[in-house]
């Protein structure tokens, strides 16, 4: 296991390859020192003694390099004082040679850690490098000044420059990481938002199941009252109005079944044929149904004026709002005014806006003692919020109600969905 963590593939490979580029100038430096003495100078002998300290310490460069990605201060350390070793050893203008090892030494420092953590071990490289360039310089007879700049520069240079290019990369790893970092983040925050729209439309499609339900039972209430008189009396009407309440029996388990389809998440075969269109085209069979079911009620529809569309500008899911309204107003017209008569108003001539309205005069009888107060009032403000909608509803003179819907149009700037 320790080897394992000592010596990476990448880590060998590197050195070899340092190695092998080192070798091949150590072979080649003679070679060309004798096709042109001038142009290269002092450069070890082939066989000589500096010659085979420059191959060995060549290799204990590289081999201190194998393990820099688990040592790195070892590795740097090792690279770097074979430098000084080399001038003292007599290498001459060989040492260069040993500057390949260096270089990648310093970058891998560079690159793992940070320069407040490095910078005494930094320090120390270019220690050791100044002084083998300056012993260099002075063994070659030139004047101290120049030696001792020149290691300086040296040392400097064969530092400075792999750090440098250490530096750009990190910044730019890190820079790559940010930009992960943040994409993740947004798409988290995109799919909690995404998370909390289902969360919200699951909501609205639970209180769609409480006004389905209100509006098909109440029809059936009315219609079973009815049948409890007219069975001895009209046995004929009796009939009619059974079969009417099968009719709104198989009405409200579609529109239920439909729903509910809609609220599984793994099911996407369930098939709405058949269900009413909930739109503002759908409230005339909306009324149609009411009446037959026995409730006294009338729409009127005023059309624009002006050439507009009818529902022009009110959004599909506005559009479910006002369906849910009228239905959902029906029905509480239903269950608390038994008798009343009812009005529904679609008022499509505002360019600016929509005006939904349903009026219910008084009861002409008791309604049913055992009925409570639900929540439809509640999901009627709730849908007006979600389309930017104002709804208005509350008790008239004459001792009926009257709720208001007024949707404004997505040309005149409201988000419509």
């Amino acid at each position: 296991m320790i080897g394992a963590r000592r010596f990476r593939p990448s880590d060998v490979a590197v050195a070899a390859g340092c190695w092998a580029v080192t070798v091949v100038l150590l072979l080649a430096l003679p070679a060309l020192e004798g096709l042109d003495p001038d142009a290269v100078e002092d450069v070890p002998s082939l066989g000589g003694s500096a010659w085979w300290w420059t191959f060995v310490l060549v290799s204990a460069q590289c081999a201190a390099l194998s393990v820099r990605g688990a040592r790195p201060t070892l590795s740097a350390s090792v690279v770097a004082a074979a430098v000084p070793a080399a001038a003292l050893a007599g290498v001459d203008a060989g040492i260069g040679l040993l500057s390949l090892p260096l270089v990648v030494a310093v970058y891998t420092i560079g690159v793992r850690r940070t320069l407040a953590d490095a910078g005494w071990l930094l320090t120390s490289v270019v220690v050791l490098v100044c002084v083998g360039h300056v012993v260099v310089g002075l063994q070659g007879g030139g004047p101290v000044g120049a030696a001792v700049f020149g290691g300086l520069l040296q040392g400097c240079i064969l530092v400075g420059a792999p750090l440098a290019v250490a530096a750009v990369v990190t910044t730019r790893r890190e820079s790559r990481v940010a930009r992960e970092e943040r994409v993740q983040a947004l798409e988290r925050e995109r799919d909690a938002l995404v998370e909390a729209a289902v969360a919200r439309e699951r909501a609205a499609m639970a209180r769609e199941l409480h006004d389905i339900a209100a509006h098909h039972l109440t029809g059936i209430a009315v219609m079973s009252a009815a049948v409890a008189i007219q069975i001895d009396t009209a046995p004929a009407e009796a009939k009619v109005a059974v079969a009417e309440m099968r009719r709104q029996s198989t009405a409200v388990l579609r529109d239920l079944r439909s729903l509910v389809g809609l609220l599984r998440e793994h099911d996407a075969t369930v098939s709405l044929e058949g269900a009413r269109t909930e739109t503002l085209g759908g409230i005339a069979g909306l009324v149609g149904d009411v009446g037959a079911a026995g409730q006294d009620v009338e729409l009127t529809v005023l059309e624009p004026v002006d050439g507009r569309p009818s529902g022009a500008g009110i959004g599909p899911l506005a559009q479910l709002g006002a369906y849910r309204m009228v239905q959902e107003a029906l029905a509480n017209a239903g269950r608390h005014a038994p008798g009343a008569r009812c009005g529904v108003e679609v008022d499509d001539r505002d360019p600016a806006a929509l005006v939904v309205t349903v009026r219910n005069t008084a009861a002409r009888r008791d309604p049913d003692p055992g009925g409570r107060g639900g929540l439809g009032l509640v999901g009627m403000r709730e849908r007006a919020e979600l389309t930017g909608s104002l709804l208005d509803a509350g008790p008239l003179d004459d001792g009926g109600w009257m709720v208001r819907l007024v949707t404004p149009r997505a040309d005149m700037g409201e988000d419509q969905q």
